[in-house]
């Protein structure tokens, strides 16, 4: 193969890997090879070779013929591009599990959804769906509406004014915009989120924001559990949470001062 067919190689490989992670990023259906093919105007041969190559690389990954997911190595290969404080969220999310022997997560907002940027040791286990890139909502997770917090009524109004509530979320999950303004306002008052139940079913998960120095919300760092793992600690947790979030805050200054 020459030079210029390598890089034509790369370049419709870089433009499958980006589909498909934009598609998994934004809750659209996921697509198999004659629907990449379709969509990128490419020979489905060639994109049949290709994303097999992607599979290989663990840029891709695809259970029984089904269709394609971002692999865990697209996740590492963003993680070391890295060097703030995602990449030091790692020693922050496993002294949590140290702590109180719950599973923690760090994740950022697109839109009206949650993206997993990472999460702690016992949560993300093999075979697990719990891993980087997984999308979940804002209005019934305790990460989610975390990152919601400097919402006001109008602007919450004016994020989910589209979104289909019905059959999503576990017994606590809102069900409208009115709603969750109800429980951030609930969970402002005592300075963290605690949502019970509001995306599975006996699942209690606390959270709080991470900011900058400016105080933009960067990410939400969380613990998850069942009630009694959660609830009657909730302070003492919500306490040592909120100082793990204030670290991860200076460390993404730190970073930038070093960049």
């Amino acid at each position: 193969m020459d030079t210029s067919s390598e890089a034509s190689s790369m370049a419709q490989g870089l433009r499958i890997v980006r589909l498909v992670a934009d598609r998994e990023k934004w809750g659209r259906r996921l697509l198999g090879v004659s629907q990449l093919a379709s969509e990128l105007d490419m020979e489905q041969s060639r994109v049949s070779r290709l994303t097999q190559e992607l599979c290989d690389l663990g840029l891709l990954e695809r259970v029984e013929r089904g269709p394609f997911r971002t692999g865990q190595r697209f996740f590492s290969l963003a993680a070391s591009l890295n060097t703030g404080w995602i990449r030091e969220s790692r020693t922050e999310l496993e002294a949590l599990v140290a702590s109180f022997g719950l599973r923690s997560r760090v994740s950022v907002r697109s839109g009206f959804r949650v993206t997993l940027l990472r999460a702690s040791s016992n949560d993300a286990l093999p075979g697990s769906f719990v891993k980087p890139g997984m999308v979940t909502p804002t209005w019934c997770t305790g990460s989610g509406r975390a990152l919601l917090w400097d919402h006001n009524q109008a602007a919450l109004q004016e994020l989910l004014k589209d979104v289909n509530f019905i059959g999503v979320g576990g017994p606590g999950a809102a069900h409208s915009p009115g709603e969750v303004c109800e429980l951030m306002d609930r969970d402002r008052a005592r300075g963290f989120i605690l949502a019970a139940e509001e995306f599975e079913h006996g699942v209690y998960e606390l959270a709080v924001p991470v900011r900058n120095p400016e105080g933009t919300i960067l990410a939400s760092l969380s613990v998850l559990d069942g009630r009694p793992e959660i609830e009657p600690r909730a302070g003492k947790i919500a306490k040592v949470l909120m100082e793990a979030a204030n670290r991860l805050g200076t460390s993404h200054l730190s970073s930038a001062d070093r960049s």
